[in-house]
């Protein structure tokens, strides 16, 4: 293997501080490798060391000039280790200065994880202009909101200027249409000005199907295993070490050289290794081995479809080290509760009981027979605390993958979404919003691609009408490849000076604000936690405690008024009534109530109540 440097950025095209090119590139396949600089058509030939890689230092190129490798004299290709594209990922690349940018958030220390509040965005559908630029200009609405961390869906170079972020094929580029490399440079230093910590979706488990020329150069994939996408990123087969090497550099890259506070890695449980040492694992070392040189910190989150430990177990415990995972459990118990259907995966879910195992447990399934699955699933979290696991009542995938990605605002009533936000953001874990469910947006967010592959648009609109052939008594799923699609997910920013939209991004303020305040909120600590279902009356109780503080939260999901006993030995304060006429109800609860006492919950409400 390369010898892997934690300081700079070694694959590529990089420029020392005189101005001359260091360019390196793993091509074990070639016989011949030249860099072929696009508008002159000049050649640079690369010296061939060992593993497989190919070496040259040159002041030929400049920031700025457009290149590709030529492979064999006779395969012009993209650099797989390109900063930016020119256009698209077939045509040539742009050389970049990643140390030309001018960093000025030397102040900003990313907060402790068990504070965030994240805020997931697609980056095209977040604001009118759809770019990194158009971000910037919403961080005071953000701010005001009370969120502290957005996590950004991929932004690896994809085909056309349309996806959602999953079809990348250059994971080390920066989608041309959203700005660029130096906008999204911009953009962090922008966030962490105004105190916002920057989470970006990364995609190690597959690459997208179109201008996927890593093959051409090297072992990139296995045919060991396979994933939904095709062949596996080869991980652990013959001629691995210059694969790992290549989304290694790519992690410490976004962190050193973009400043990025954190990654979400999609789909972990896609990645096949049996390495001695696990690639999650091999990227957390390396990690620590970049903060202890930089002094910054950073965390890896992952999306993982496998309720199992090992991956968010410290690396002392030989445990991968991720710092947290998503939880579609309790998003799928929540959803199910408020009168979800269950089918698909919804099937495994029984409603508020298995929300009120999530609560305590994180996961619902953890050694029990999951029906859906056919067999018994989960491993028991006793010893992570909450700060690993984030929770959501929507996210893009929940959205997305309905046939006509309608949001919850859509699906249930007013009082039925606040109760709902209410659920994730008094939990004892890290609480993430989707763009626009603050203030109940009503435009979808559908699936959209913008392939220029003309077979592969076509087998992918075919591919989305089967997947929802039983729905079609619905309606017709909407076309992925058309642009109006991407249109019709774009958020409505004038909506937030209307009603009921208006009410609900206060009341979502109202409960971030709570959320930081009050310690037991606050304190992510999972032992100091009671929690009771009631199936009957679809009612659910939490109290949470830090210190001398406590926090009893009642939620009630049916249709009727329901009674629910406070807790014995405090008298409690109202702090929250989602019901009330300020939120749009017209209910009320008593200010202040005895422990023991009755307690009055409305239909479809939350009531917060502090001692």
């Amino acid at each position: 293997m390369n010898q892997l440097n934690i300081t700079k950025r070694s694959l590529g095209v990089n420029f020392t501080s005189g101005g001359q090119a260091e360019i390196l590139v793993w091509a074990p396949k070639a016989k011949q490798v030249e860099l072929l600089l696009t508008d002159s058509q000049q050649k640079i030939s690369l010296e061939e060391q060992e593993f497989g890689y190919w070496t040259a230092k040159t002041a030929t190129i400049k920031p700025g000039d457009k290149y590709s490798f030529l492979l064999d004299g006779e395969k012009e290709r993209p650099d797989p280790a390109s900063l930016q594209q020119e256009e698209t990922v077939h045509g040539p690349s742009i050389a970049f200065d990643l140390k030309a940018f001018k960093w000025d958030d030397q102040d900003w220390n990313n907060q402790d994880l068990e504070d965030y509040i994240l805020y997931e965005l697609h980056t095209g559908t977040f604001t009118e202009e759809g770019t990194f630029a158009g971000i910037e200009q919403k961080l005071d609405y953000l701010k005001e909101l009370g969120v502290n961390a957005i996590e950004i869906m991929p932004v690896a170079q994809f085909p056309g200027g349309r996806n959602w972020g999953y079809d990348g094929v250059l994971p080390y580029a920066t989608q041309n249409t959203y700005g660029g490399p130096e906008a999204l440079q911009r953009l962090v230093q922008a966030c962490h000005k105004a105190g916002i910590a920057v989470v970006l979706d990364v995609v190690y488990n597959h690459m997208g199907p179109e201008g996927n020329y890593l093959g051409d150069f090297g072992h990139y994939f296995t045919e060991k295993y396979n994933t939904p996408w095709g062949n596996a990123l080869n991980f652990d087969d013959a001629w691995c070490d210059g694969v790992r090497q290549y989304f290694i550099e790519n992690v410490l890259m976004w962190f050193r050289d973009f400043h990025i506070d954190a990654l979400r890695m999609d789909a972990v449980h896609a990645i096949k290794d049996f390495s001695p040492v696990h690639i999650l694992r091999e990227i957390k070392l390396r990690v620590d081995e970049l903060m202890k040189e930089t002094g910054r910190r950073h965390y890896l989150i992952v999306e993982l479809d496998l309720n199992d430990t090992r991956f968010i177990n410290p690396l002392s415990e030989q445990g991968f080290g991720m710092d947290a995972q998503w939880i579609d459990e309790f998003h799928h118990a929540l959803r199910v509760t408020a009168g979800e259907e269950r089918n698909g995966y919804y099937s495994d879910f029984t409603g508020i009981t298995h929300l009120a195992k999530s609560y305590q447990d994180a996961y619902v399934y953890d050694g029990q027979f999951s029906p859906h699955r056919q067999k018994t699933f989960g491993i028991k979290a006793e010893s992570n605390p909450g700060k690993q696991f984030i929770v959501f009542s929507q996210n893009h995938d929940q959205v997305g993958n309905r046939m006509l990605g309608e949001r919850t605002s859509q699906l249930v009533s007013f009082d039925m979404q606040k109760l709902m936000a209410g659920a994730v953001l008094v939990s004892p874990y890290l609480p993430m919003l989707f763009m626009g469910e603050e203030y109940a947006e009503t435009h979808p967010f559908l699936y959209f691609v913008s392939h220029t592959d003309t077979e592969l648009a076509e087998a992918v609109r075919k591919g989305r009408k089967a997947e929802f052939a039983a729905f079609h008594a619905e309606g017709e799923a909407p076309d992925p490849v058309s642009e109006e699609t991407f249109n019709e997910s774009k958020l409505q920013w004038q909506l937030l000076t209307k009603d009921p939209h208006a009410t609900m991004f206060s009341f979502y303020k109202k409960l971030i604000q709570l959320r930081k305040e009050l310690p037991a909120l606050h304190r992510l600590n999972r032992k100091l936690l009671q929690v009771e279902a009631d199936e009957a009356s679809q009612t659910l109780s939490l109290l949470r405690s830090y210190e001398n503080q406590h926090v009893f939260v009642a939620m009630n999901f049916s249709q009727q008024e329901q009674d629910l006993k406070t807790p014995n030995g405090y008298k409690w304060k109202n702090v929250l009534n989602s019901a009330a006429p300020e939120w749009g109800g017209t209910a009320t609860a008593p200010a202040e109530i005895e422990g023991g006492a009755t307690l009055s919950v409305p239909p479809e409400s939350i009531l917060i109540y502090t001692y």
